[in-house]
């Protein structure tokens, strides 16, 4: 029981001692004999080394920045995304691009670079004038709205539909093209070849496909304008534009690869009141043959060429003086040999009197012959002439 009770009193004593030992080190962890002093200490403590943690960061990201030599790590928004992808509006309503599309679009070639193409539709719009006149018995006009260059998937892309696809082949170029015809021509087409009355607008009856009948009539009135369009390439280059089959889902017409660069002209086709819009689309592929020809700024130019002078020229070389030189024989001799020759030295050929003389121009071996004699001076009797053979040196 003695033990017992030390034991207790220990207890007592160790116990006393941690608590005089947690107030100590409240009042000086606190600073003070109030507890919401403390408090407020930890509060400052806890700011402190936030803001401390945030110069952390900072002087993180400074050392990232001066690291990377000093470039801006600010972040573009969508108009700036826009701008420098060539993608904004304000580029786009002003006809200019800018951008990564101005440098894919830079591999198109303008078709202004081909004068003759404008002179080529020029004739062709006056001859689908008269031509369809005739077809339709009606006034037609037709008009060329604008000459344009694109990229085939692109025009592909911005078909309005319903539209019927008429896929032609070049047969001297060897290559194919596309006339695209809009509903509203195709229904004032059908309305004046089956007798519609003037002064009335053609009924559209969205939402179905083309009857044969529609097909038929339009495909009669494509023919007409390949005609015209050979007719109009005739004075630059003879070509004939055959059909080749009509569609109505432009997947189907593909003629290109959807990268490749093409010309489209867009015509409008007027009938009183009716009308609508034609379109033609020419890859450069299909071109290429006359590319040439239609570089020229006038019918029959000639780059570079003057036939005037061409016809003088050659008249003045028939004119020309050129020496002649008759070489009875050749032999090969050692450098050493050659700086031993002295006057008297005698140096032995193997030809004889029938032996064949070269004649030459130059290094050049134009006839052969025999050597003789004419009255008071020596002469060559030309037996052979060299057309491809070169003298040795």
């Amino acid at each position: 029981m003695a033990a017992t009770a030390e034991e207790k009193e220990d207890q007592d004593a160790l116990a006393a001692e941690w608590e005089a030992s947690m107030a100590g080190g409240g009042d000086d962890a606190g600073g003070g004999d109030d507890a919401g002093g403390g408090g407020d200490d930890q509060d400052d403590l806890a700011a402190e080394w936030e803001a401390s943690m945030a110069g952390d960061d900072g002087g993180a990201s400074d050392t990232a920045a001066s690291s990377a030599g000093g470039q801006s790590t600010r972040v573009l928004n969508q108009d700036e995304i826009d701008s420098l992808l060539g993608f904004d509006d304000e580029h786009e309503d002003g006809g200019s691009e800018s951008g990564i599309q101005a440098i894919l679009n830079s591999a198109l070639v303008s078709y202004e670079r081909l004068p003759m193409l404008e002179v080529v539709f020029d004739r062709l719009v006056r001859l689908m004038s008269t031509s369809l006149r005739n077809f339709t018995s009606d006034n037609v006009e037709v008009s060329l709205d604008n000459i344009a260059s694109i990229r085939f998937g692109d025009y592909l892309n911005s078909i309005p539909l319903p539209a019927m696809l008429s896929v032609f082949k070049a047969e001297e170029w060897d290559n194919f093209g596309l006339i695209t015809v809009d509903s509203s021509l195709i229904y004032s087409i059908v309305d004046v070849l089956l007798g519609g009355r003037r002064g009335t607008a053609a009924m559209r009856i969205e939402g179905r496909p083309y009857t044969t009948i529609e097909r038929s009539l339009v495909e009669r009135m494509v023919h007409v304008m390949l005609g015209d369009m050979s007719a109009a390439f005739e004075p630059l280059s003879p070509v004939t534009f055959r059909f080749d089959r009509l569609e109505t889902n432009p997947r189907f017409a593909t003629i290109s690869r959807p990268s490749n660069a093409a010309i489209v002209i867009r015509l409008r086709i007027d009938m009183e009141d009716r009308g609508g819009r034609l379109e033609m689309l020419l890859p450069y592929a299909t071109l290429e043959p006359v590319r040439e020809l239609l570089l020229q700024m006038f019918m029959g130019e000639k780059f570079g060429r003057d036939s005037i002078w061409e016809t003088h020229l050659a008249e003045e070389l028939w004119l020309t003086d050129v020496p002649l030189r008759a070489v009875l024989e050749e032999q090969t001799m050692r450098l050493s040999q050659v700086f031993n020759l002295k006057v008297g030295s005698q140096i032995m050929f193997s030809a004889t009197p029938d032996s064949l003389v070269d004649l030459r121009c130059g290094d050049v071996t134009l006839y052969s012959g025999r050597m003789g004699r004419k009255g008071n001076r020596m002469a060559v009797r030309i037996e052979e002439r060299m057309n491809n053979r070169s003298g040795d040196s």
